[in-house]
C-alpha cells in the first residue's frame, strides 16, 4: 500500500513538472515613444527569437517561468519572466521605456590637502563589517548565484527527502537548471566582452549601430562561443570578426 502511494506520488509530481515545461505560442504587442518596429524579442531560456511589425506585435515560443528579452537602440532593455497569467492569455503586452543617455552627476567634494594623514583622518569612508569583526564563523568561499543554489537543492533534495534529485532527473528540471547556469555564465563572459572590445571593434570592422545588440546575442548563441573567447581578448576579436561576415551574410540575404 505505501509502495503504492509512492508510485502514485511521483506520477503527481511528473505530471506537473511536465504541465509546467509545455511550450506555447504566445502573441505579443510592445507600446513606446518611439518607433516599435524591429525591436528584438529573445527568448534566452529556449534560444528562440523574434522581431516586431511596425505596430509592435510579435510571436514567440515560451512556457512558464521562461525570460524573454525585449532590445532595442532607441529603448531600455527590459526582461521579462512569463508567468501563469501569460500562459492563461496566451498574449504578451510590453511597455518599453525610451533610453536617455545622461552624464553621472558630479559632486562636490572637499579637495585634498596631499597629506595622507590628514586626509585619512577627515574621510568620512567607513569600512563595512563582516562576520571577522563580530568573532562569529562566515563562509569563506565564492558565493553561489541563484540558479547554482537551485542546482544543488535539485540534485541533493536536503538532508531527509532523497527522491526529490530522482524526480527532477526525470522531470528534466535538473538538466534545465544546469542549462540556466552555463547561460548566465555566458552572459558575464558576453558582458565583459563588450565592455573590454566593443568600441574599438566596431571601428574597425562597419555594422550599423541598431544591429549591434542583435550580433552580440548572435556570437553568444554559436555553441563554440565560450570555447573561442573565453580564453583572451584577442582570440574573442578573432572570432566577433569570423561572426560578422556571417551575420552580415544573414543581414543580405533578408534583404
Amino acid at each position: 500500500m505505501k509502495k503504492n502511494k509512492l508510485f502514485l506520488t511521483v506520477i503527481i509530481l511528473c505530471g506537473f513538472y511536465y504541465t509546467q515545461a509545455q511550450k506555447n505560442e504566445l502573441s505579443g504587442t510592445i507600446s513606446g515613444d518611439e518607433d516599435v518596429e524591429g525591436i528584438h524579442v529573445l527568448n534566452k531560456t529556449s534560444f528562440t527569437s523574434a522581431t516586431s511589425n511596425s505596430d509592435g506585435v510579435f510571436s514567440i515560443s515560451a512556457k512558464l517561468n521562461d525570460t524573454v528579452i525585449f532590445s532595442a537602440v532607441q529603448y531600455k532593455t527590459l526582461f521579462k519572466v512569463i508567468n501563469e497569467d501569460d500562459i492563461a492569455s496566451k498574449t504578451l503586452r510590453v511597455a518599453l521605456e525610451t533610453f536617455v543617455n545622461e552624464l553621472d552627476e558630479v559632486f562636490l567634494v572637499k579637495p585634498l590637502s596631499g597629506n595622507l594623514l590628514d586626509d585619512v583622518s577627515n574621510s568620512k569612508a567607513r569600512p563595512l563589517i563582516n562576520f571577522y569583526d563580530v568573532g562569529i564563523p562566515g563562509y569563506k568561499g565564492k558565493q553561489k548565484t541563484q540558479s547554482e543554489r537551485r542546482l544543488f537543492e535539485a540534485t541533493n533534495g536536503g538532508r531527509f527527502i532523497s527522491l526529490i534529485p530522482i524526480i527532477n532527473a526525470i522531470t528534466g528540471r535538473t538538466k534545465r537548471i544546469k542549462a540556466q547556469i552555463k547561460l548566465e555564465n555566458d552572459d558575464a563572459l558576453l558582458s565583459r566582452l563588450k565592455n573590454d572590445l566593443s568600441e574599438d571593434f566596431f571601428e574597425n570592422n562597419t555594422l550599423d549601430e541598431q544591429h549591434h545588440v542583435d550580433f552580440f546575442y548572435f556570437v553568444q548563441e554559436d555553441p563554440l562561443f565560450r570555447q573561442k573567447c573565453g580564453a583572451s581578448n584577442l582570440e574573442a576579436l578573432m572570432f566577433f570578426k569570423l561572426k560578422l561576415e556571417q551575420y552580415n551574410q544573414n543581414l543580405s540575404e533578408k534583404e
